[in-house]
């Protein structure tokens, strides 16, 4: 019984983040970055030991929430399914994802590249002063590419193999990297171990996305050939050891080239070029987006198998 109301809990969160995308206030993951906020300034010091400490207490903080979240519904499976569902929900933001994509391929269609370039900092942290149209499509295809697994599939596998605690730790953790884990003066050493811990929470999900984003390429008029193709030789060849399998893939089957030069504030980093099409254009805007909902479907359906395979191994 503990096992179905896992399994519809990750459904129906799922759902109703497809439904209804971020809660609109007092979204916990914001309260959570609040906290860690607090905490940062308390433990914050030029070293990996303090980075060790900070994310070790707030990612185990979450999970002990977690914890005690299964052990009220425990025996109880209708709570069960609906503190799993409620965890979920927060946890995800494809929805959130898609829309915000969808809102700057809006502005740049109606000519609006200021409003284009003002909400792009909502899904990136590139710099977009002096990104003409082109640019910033170029930087939302990519966002959506990496944030489908860290933001759908990282949290629907965690969730399928360890529940509630595993929803909540993943986020924490991802949360975290978004936070402190910058190659920086500030942050390369206090922000080591939150980057470090997310990369090892997101190597199976991020390979995972790769692979389901190669099978769904013919959802956007792509070649599964092609995205396989280009996932082999250029999925390693990104700096994080996660995001290139997801933008390489997403390249490949959009039939478009990523990678160049970005912009982080004073920071300039040149990117490995990741598959061997056309420069993205506006209306691959779209096309991301049906590709990162499409993948985000087949996670769900793929977690849901997965939590059952794994209470009935047990």
């Amino acid at each position: 019984m503990r096992s179905s109301a896992r399994v519809v809990g990750l459904a129906v969160g799922f759902v109703a983040d497809w439904c209804f995308g971020d809660p609109g206030r007092g979204h916990p993951v914001a309260g959570f970055g609040r906290v860690a906020s607090g905490v940062r300034g308390v433990l914050y010091a030029d070293s990996r030991g303090a980075g060790v400490a900070y994310a070790g207490v707030l990612v185990a903080g979450a999970g002990v929430v977690g914890v005690a979240a299964e052990w009220v519904g425990r025996g109880r499976p209708v709570v069960g399914a609906a503190l799993t569902a409620a965890a979920t929900w927060t946890v995800l933001g494809g929805t959130s994802l898609r829309r915000e994509a969808s809102a700057i391929g809006e502005s740049l269609g109606g000519g609006d590249l200021a409003a284009a370039r003002e909400r792009l900092p909502h899904l990136c942290g590139r710099d977009p002063r002096g990104l003409d149209a082109d640019q910033i499509a170029r930087a939302v295809v990519e966002s959506v590419a990496e944030n489908t697994s860290d933001a759908v599939v990282a949290p629907l596998f965690w969730g399928a193999v360890a529940g509630i605690p595993g929803l909540l730790a993943y986020r924490a953790s991802n949360t975290l990297d978004a936070m402190v884990g910058y190659r920086n003066a500030k942050y390369r050493n206090f922000g080591w171990a939150s980057a470090r811990l997310d990369d090892v929470l997101n190597w199976v999900p991020a390979r995972f996305t790769g692979v389901v984003t190669v099978a769904a390429a013919p959802v956007v008029g792509g070649s599964p050939v092609r995205a396989l193709r280009v996932l082999r030789r250029d999925g390693a060849r990104h700096p994080s050891p996660n995001a290139g399998r997801c933008e390489a893939s997403a390249a490949g089957a959009l039939g478009v080239r990523l990678g160049g030069t970005n912009t982080y504030g004073d920071a300039v980093e040149h990117r490995p070029v990741m598959g061997t099409g056309r420069a993205p254009r506006v209306a691959d805007i779209r096309r991301a987006a049906v590709l990162s909902a499409t993948v985000g479907l087949a996670s769900a359906v793929a977690a849901a198998r997965l939590a059952g395979a794994l209470a009935r191994s047990r």
